[in-house]
């Protein structure tokens, strides 16, 4: 391939290698020239122009790249056609991508003018996710450097989908005393939709006391129907002489391993019974972030090999940095000793939206108050009270069914501040602090909650947490327990911000790109704002 200057004369059936503008002409780069465009161009009054002309043995971009992606793509890949020297691929169904990573870095490694990338390996993918992609860097390239990449890859195909299969998975539960039914309900919907992409399904919902021969029983009868047995403890397994992985052995089952080098997600078990998988779950996979139990179950549903060994290869990109809500592993013993409540205020009389109760008025589908509520009870806040006043059965009513602590502010007339001392007054003596929401702000996620919640435990003399938006504090508003004793001190309307007032210096702000913590909805105009946007 020669590449460089040629005179517009001699430019037939060269290819531009930039952009050509001359007079009204433009030819975009990349492309063969014409007898047409040379005259536009000479005409035009340009003389020369960089090219690149292809020799005898070469062969273009995209020929080159559309072979090569074909002998990368195996089961369960598809590919488009060649645009520009590129060829990207796609997962024709859901599953667990494989890559054979020593072939795609021998490929890599043939010549600068041939580049693979993908997508990590053993990554979950969904239909139509683009998974890797083939560039052939310039115009073209010898035809002997293609075939020697193909050489390198027959009869490989290392870039495939391992697809999910619809199994049938027996969801086991202990209990212990103290354990919320809530609890477990909402393990179960997190664990559903985590299925979910898989079309894999919750086939049984087993609860049994934390004690090994109980359990025991229950692995052997439902490893009996099912593909999968998945076990959430009621405590943690910290050794394989704990309930979980004795109740295994006990049923005839075997332990593969115990614990894994992904943060969070350490302690997991994973073991067999009669040929089918068996995970004792670690206490995040109750929540729906992304951690090691993931890794795990996507590729059970797939049916790949997860053992021993490849555990133990998952700790290279195995700390899970963005998930924001697991403070445990950051600070343990004040999380045990010190939890975090949740205290949202409904109480109000709406004054500024005319006769209707702003709270009762339906978003999304339900009433306003309830999306706050639930957004703090989907958080790691424990226990949710919630502070009723004005039109107190209505309220009550609209929140019917949620696991939450209904108090009653008689004085509720005088103002916010008799709402935050009766919703204090009613938090458990362990509470090291409380996370106050409004009731008029729906949009305001479980993982703003836990956000605040994981600065809490990391930062030993905070009073408060507050989030902000472009410098601006919102709410909700962490409140720790050092803060409660200026309770007293509050009249009127005065609320949170007069406590973070006395907060001083000890407050620390968490800057979130989320406009949910500065909208409150207190007029008719915002309410049909939110109906507007939500339509």
């Amino acid at each position: 391939m020669k590449f460089g200057p040629v005179p517009v004369s001699e430019a037939e059936g060269c290819i531009a290698a930039h952009t050509v503008r001359a007079g009204g002409v433009v030819l975009k780069k990349g492309t063969t020239l014409t007898a047409e465009d040379v005259a536009r161009l000479a005409e035009a009054g340009l003389s020369e122009l960089v090219a690149v002309r292809l020799e005898a043995g070469d062969i273009g971009e995209n020929e080159a790249a559309t072979r090569l992606a074909a002998a990368l793509a195996g089961r369960g890949i598809v590919t488009e056609a060649a645009f520009t020297g590129r060829v990207n691929l796609f997962a024709a169904a859901a599953g667990v991508l494989t890559i054979d990573a020593a072939a795609i870095n021998g490929l890599n490694c043939i010549d600068e003018a041939i580049t693979v990338a993908t997508l990590p390996a053993l990554k979950a993918v969904v239909a139509g996710e683009m998974v890797g992609t083939v560039k052939i860097i310039p115009y073209g390239l010898p035809a002997v450097q293609v075939e020697q990449a193909l050489a390198a890859l027959e009869g490989l195909k290392p870039l495939a989908v391992a697809p999910y299969k619809p199994l049938r998975v027996a969801v086991i539960s202990t209990l212990l005393p103290g354990l919320k039914p809530s609890v477990i309900d909402k393990t179960l919907r997190v664990m559903t939709e985590r299925l979910a992409p898989a079309q894999a399904t919750v086939a049984t919902d087993r609860r049994v006391p934390h004690q090994e021969a109980p359990l025991a029983q229950e692995i052997a009868a439902q490893a009996e129907t099912a593909d999968l047995v998945v076990v959430f403890g009621a405590s943690a397994i910290t050794d394989r002489r704990d309930v979980i992985p004795q109740a295994l052995l006990a049923a005839g089952g075997r332990i593969e391993h115990l614990g894994m080098p992904v943060d969070p997600g350490n302690l997991l078990l994973i073991g067999e019974i009669g040929g089918k998988p068996v995970i004792g779950a670690p206490g995040c996979a109750r929540s729906p972030k992304e951690n090691g139990f993931d890794w795990v179950l996507q590729r059970c549903l797939a049916g790949l090999p997860v053992g021993r060994a490849e555990i133990q290869r998952m700790g290279v990109g195995g700390l899970l940095m963005e998930i924001v809500s697991r403070p445990q592993p950051r600070a343990p013993d004040r999380l045990e000793s010190a939890p975090v409540a949740g205290l949202v205020l409904a109480a109000g009389r709406s004054t500024r939206m005319g006769t209707r109760n702003k709270l009762l008025e339906p978003v999304r589908g339900q009433p306003m108050l309830r999306h706050a509520v639930e957004a703090q009870l989907a958080s790691v806040a424990s226990p949710v009270i919630v502070v009723t006043g004005h039109e107190r059965e209505e309220v009550a009513a609209a929140l019917a069914g949620l696991d939450v602590t209904l108090v009653h502010n008689p004085d509720f007339a005088s103002g916010l501040a008799s709402s935050v001392r009766v919703g204090l007054a009613a938090l458990p003596e362990a509470a090291a602090g409380v996370v106050v929401s409004l009731g008029d702000m729906p949009n305001v996620t479980p993982q703003v909650i836990d956000r605040l919640a994981q600065v809490f435990a990391e930062q030993g003399e905070a009073k408060a947490v507050v989030p902000t938006l472009l410098g601006q504090r919102g709410n909700p508003v962490l409140l720790a327990r050092a803060l409660f004793a200026e309770v007293a001190q509050l009249t009127g309307d005065q609320g949170a911000r007069r406590l973070l007032d006395a907060a001083g210096e000890q407050i620390v702000e968490v800057p979130l790109d989320d406009p949910a913590i500065a909208l409150d909805i207190d007029t008719p105009e915002a309410l049909a704002a939110v109906d507007r946007t939500e339509s």
